[in-house]
């Protein structure tokens, strides 16, 4: 029988106590590891990490903080061979692929220890000048934020197994606050041996990290009012958690990034060989093609000036007809499959309903695999659609497909463009392609009020810009409306949720006390 993971709660490893979830090579489909959380005893798990693993964090200063994630992040990057075997077995992705997630969740975590560092040895956090309150100014105001008295409780999607636990904990634990992160069941095995690594490394403290891998039931129901909750999945499940009593009666903290039909557009203006053509084709086919499409930050729309509909067409079909998919240890292969067969048939039932409204422009699935039998692999070859009718075809602006799969679209003028981009409803990041500064400039400023990120490419960031679907530390990521209303990241714009903000109001001596210079 294929091995149990173990979960780790109130600072010890337990298995749980079912038959568990087999966790199945996408490709292959041969079975891997289980995982199980029956058994465990949630309430006391809660209650060492808030008591045990939050009153040891708080003890630290944020530098001190700082120093467990560049410890944790060396730790990381020792293991990192066993952890691209694990993302190639378990996620079925190709190295460059495994390496946004996991060199993109090292990297983060040693951005995080740089910023910490700065904070120097202070354990709260100003926030503001201090502000008079009476005339003469002996009684004054002044903004604190101190660590919120909680567990973060993180439920996370299957498609970012490393990077999506570490953006979020670092800078959790460096606010000092303990984490509970709950993997995605498909993908859990790369979470767990990252969070076992960490911990038997002796880096957090006790209750700081923990892991809990199998059934969220039973997770919610133990949050109190000071716990945070941070969610990455489906709209459906994101309006279960908003719904919760926890969240609805209790005031806890939650941060939601759901489904996003995000955007490419490409400014008016140009020919069909021009540079912003190129750039705007390469990174539709980079992005329908990295991690096979599942990413929340993917391209799923493309609006172009109607002129250049077929030419913009021909140069994604032709960018993403040099893309072979198969099993990723195989020579050649640039795509590997989807996480799971149960995620490649929700592929085929979307893009079905997809096609039912629109045309097919380049179909990759006439394409072989390499060395991977259709009727057991979970790949899915790349699908580019399109529509000369965007304002018709509603099902484009509301139904992603989470996998290899965008919708090309014309527009009259550039308010029309922009008008179709904000039809994703709230989209986690919109590119926008083009040479004009001024006009580049006041189209991100509109869909500014839509969009979590805006990504402009110009031909000088051509080479140097970090990919539309890249989300960096240094950037928010997150998004209005249908994307979540969320935000993660931004530097340390980051720690706000995970600290608690009170107003002081005393004499100047206690003030600069409270804060020294």
């Amino acid at each position: 029988m294929t091995e149990l993971l173990a979960n780790h709660v109130c600072g010890r490893w337990q298995a749980g106590t079912g038959p568990g979830s087999v966790l199945r090579d996408p490709v292959r489909g041969s079975a891997l590891v289980r995982v199980d959380a029956t058994g465990l005893d949630l309430p006391a798990a809660f209650d060492y990490a808030r008591e045990t693993g939050g009153a040891a964090l708080r003890a630290l200063s944020y530098a001190q903080r700082a120093k467990l994630l560049a410890d944790a992040a060396g730790v990381l990057q020792a293991g990192r061979d066993a952890y691209y075997a694990i993302s190639t077995a378990n996620s079925g992705t190709v190295k460059s692929d495994t390496a946004v997630d996991v060199d993109g969740a090292i990297y983060t975590l040693g951005q995080y220890a740089r910023w910490g560092a700065a904070l120097g040895d202070a354990r709260h956090l100003a926030d503001g000048e201090a502000v008079a309150l009476a005339r003469d100014g002996v009684f004054q105001s002044r903004h604190i934020q101190v660590p919120a008295r909680g567990v973060a409780l993180f439920i996370n999607a299957f498609n970012f197994p490393a990077w999506g636990l570490w953006e979020k904990a670092a800078p959790a634990l460096l606010s000092g606050v303990p984490v509970i992160v709950k993997p995605a069941t498909a993908t859990a095995w790369l979470t767990q041996r990252m969070v076992r690594d960490v911990v038997e490394a002796g880096i957090v403290p006790p209750g700081a990290l923990s892991v809990i891998c199998g059934s969220a039931a039973g997770l919610m129901d133990q949050l109190q009012p000071w716990d945070m909750v941070s969610f990455t999945g489906s709209a459906e499940t994101a309006a279960a958690i908003r719904g919760h009593a926890a969240v609805a009666r209790h005031a806890v903290r939650s941060n939601i990034e759901a489904d996003s039909i995000n955007s490419a557009l490409l400014l008016p203006g140009h020919g069909p060989g021009s540079e912003a053509v190129r750039l705007l084709a390469r990174e539709v086919a980079r992005e329908m093609t990295v991690k096979s499409g599942q990413k929340c930050t993917a391209i799923r729309r493309v609006f172009v000036p109607g002129a250049l509909y077929d030419a913009v067409a021909q140069a994604i079909g032709a960018q993403l007809a040099e893309v072979a998919v198969g099993d990723p240890r195989s020579e050649g292969v640039r795509m590997g499959s989807l996480v799971s067969r149960e995620q490649y048939d929700s592929v085929q039932q979307g893009l079905a309903g997809l096609m039912a409204h629109t045309d097919v422009l380049h179909d990759g699935r006439s394409r072989a695999l390499v060395d991977a039998d259709p009727a057991v692999a979970a790949c899915a070859r790349p699908v580019l659609l399109g529509t000369r009718s965007p304002d018709a075809a509603a099902l484009v602006h509301d139904m992603e497909v989470f996998g290899p799969v965008a919708t090309l679209m014309p527009y009259r003028d550039l308010a029309h463009g922009l008008a179709l981009a904000r039809r994703g409803q709230g989209s986690l990041v919109a590119s926008l392609y083009g040479e004009d500064p001024a006009a580049l400039a006041a189209a991100a400023a509109d869909l500014a009020a839509s969009h979590g990120r805006v990504h402009v490419v110009t031909p000088e960031v051509g080479r140097t810009h970090t990919g539309h679907g890249n989300v960096m530390p240094q950037s928010q990521h997150g998004g209005p409306g249908r994307a979540g209303g969320g935000s993660e990241l931004g530097g340390l714009r980051a720690l706000d949720f995970y600290h608690r903000k009170a107003a002081v109001q005393a004499s100047p001596a206690v003030l600069q006390a409270l804060v020294p210079a």
